[in-house]
């Protein structure tokens, strides 16, 4: 072989390794979600959907008091020398209560004025459905939908949602009207870019750009908290106006922001607004799931009180009677760490879960019962409205760990909304910066158990409080309202 042909050979071979080595390469993960150059295309395409939509509420107002009909400074209301005027003082009350001859001002019995406020809303419907916000058009009289081209038509509510602050609306003798497709939030990933479109402080036709900062954020808005965070602006006047994906599709609905904040808003993800938009335009209302259960989540120190190996999972601190998990078998004191196959990392997300299940299905759990799993099997049933507050006890009487208890007797659980036949302690004082407030209770709590005992007098729970050493903890069961919780309490350190 001539040295020509042993280098074309050793070329080939070489090229032949070099094929093999790209064919053999894993491919290079998905890219991001590029930026535009421009999102004018985008906007172009999706504000026609996005609507204002003003409300006017009425408010009942009472006379002007006496004190505040001023004549002047320095004169009486008979005559005499009336002083400088005080106009500015004067429109004030004027505006604020009424002035003569107008609702609520001097010389009239009381009156009535119009609230007016702004928020936004997006078409999701060809038929003229709109998605907006709860609290956009809560106690509204009147609601009109501006539209971009100024248009303006009054909207009907189909149905609202206060759990998850969702309303949907319609307005009559419109069709074929522009309208946007919802996307799917589960597949949101966070730094993906989004549009907020709306009208902040009544400025129409208002885009700003962010990405997704966070998913499943709890705000302390709702029991259903699953928000999304974008640094995108939201501002007020955006309320129920849409979080845009850059395929034009609406990933969530725009509902608050953190007071003082800068780039952080949050919405709500589009795929629970599905849900709740179907049973509205079906129904009317929103039928969630219930499990019957008092739940909470599961703290280091209740992980050790209950010999737990970490802090997965919701604690069961009360079964509802006849119930569908006191029907399961489920009991106090159990931590539910599957629902449906599916672990449960954070308590948060158990009463999402079973507020989706239908009513009436069958469903699988698996709960954790002195440090033992096992399977347990439940028939969803139908949430309905909650319970009243209940009333505050009094005349506290001094125990340890900072706290004031008093016997629950039958008056006082009757003041408090509970059986006449509750036997516990209730909190009637706890001292600042003590055990019990570090621990967390609150005034009105009825301590049921101490070290899972029932304590039915002040110095029976004096008895156990005595034995704890410096640095130890109690567990308690507390009724709270018509909820119970487990809490633990600690001995202050020597």
């Amino acid at each position: 072989m001539t040295p020509i042909a042993r280098d074309r050979r050793g070329l080939a071979l070489l090229a032949l390794l070099a094929g093999l080595a790209l064919l053999l390469t894993p491919p290079p993960p998905a890219a991001a979600q590029a930026r535009p150059d421009s999102f004018a295309d985008l906007v172009v395409q999706v504000s026609p959907a996005v609507v204002n939509i003003r409300t006017v509420k009425t408010i009942k107002r009472g006379p002007v008091p006496d004190f505040f009909q001023f004549r002047g400074r320095g004169g009486d209301q008979d005559g005499g020398d009336q002083g400088e005027e005080m106009p500015d003082l004067h429109e004030f009350f004027r505006r604020f209560f009424g002035g003569p001859g107008l609702p609520g001002g001097p010389g009239n019995k009381g009156g009535e004025f119009k609230q007016r406020s702004l928020g936004s809303g997006v078409f999701v419907d060809p038929q003229g459905y709109l998605l907006t916000n709860n609290h956009v058009i809560s106690e509204a009289d009147e609601i009109v939908v501006v539209m971009k081209d100024g248009q303006e038509v009054k909207a009907e509510i189909v149905g609202r949602d206060k759990k998850t602050d969702l309303a949907l609306l319609k307005i009559k003798g419109k069709s074929e009207l522009p309208f946007l497709p919802l996307g799917n939030s589960d597949q949101l990933r966070v730094g993906d870019w989004v549009l907020a479109v709306g009208n902040p402080f009544g400025l129409e036709n208002t885009v700003t750009a962010g990405i997704i900062s966070a998913k499943g954020r709890i705000i302390g808005a709702g029991p259903y908290d699953d928000f999304l965070q974008t640094d995108a602006s939201i501002n007020p006047g955006n309320s129920g106006g849409p979080l845009i994906n850059l395929k034009g599709e609406v990933v969530g609905i725009n509902t608050a922001i953190v007071a003082q904040g800068q780039g952080i808003g949050f919405a709500i993800p589009v795929n629970l607004a599905r849900q709740v938009m179907n049973q509205l335009r079906t129904t009317g209302k929103v039928t969630r799931g219930w499990l019957g259960v008092y739940i909470q989540p599961v703290t280091k120190e209740l992980a050790e009180k209950f010999k737990l190996e970490g802090t997965d999972g919701v604690l069961v601190a009360d079964v509802v009677k006849d119930g569908p998990a006191d029907k399961a078998g489920i009991q106090r004191g159990d931590v539910i760490v599957e629902f449906e196959g599916r672990p449960l990392k954070d308590w948060h997300s158990l009463p999402r879960l079973v507020a989706e299940t239908p009513v009436g299905k069958e469903v699988k759990l698996k709960v954790v019962r002195e440090g033992r799993p096992r399977p347990v099997t439940a028939v969803v049933g139908e949430l309905k409205d909650e319970q009243p507050e209940a009333a505050k006890a009094e005349e506290p009487a001094k125990v340890q760990l900072g706290l004031s208890l008093q016997k629950l007797t039958p008056e006082l659980a009757q003041q408090l909304g509970l059986p006449k036949t509750k036997k516990g302690l209730v909190v009637t004082g706890v001292q600042a910066g003590g055990p019990a407030e570090e621990a967390g209770l609150r005034r009105g709590d009825v301590i049921l158990e101490a070290a899972q005992k029932p304590v039915e007098s002040p110095e029976q729970f004096a008895r156990v409080a005595g034995k704890l050493k410096p640095g130890e903890g109690l567990l308690l069961l507390i009724q709270r309202q018509e909820a119970t919780q487990f809490m633990v309490i600690k001995a202050p350190k020597e």
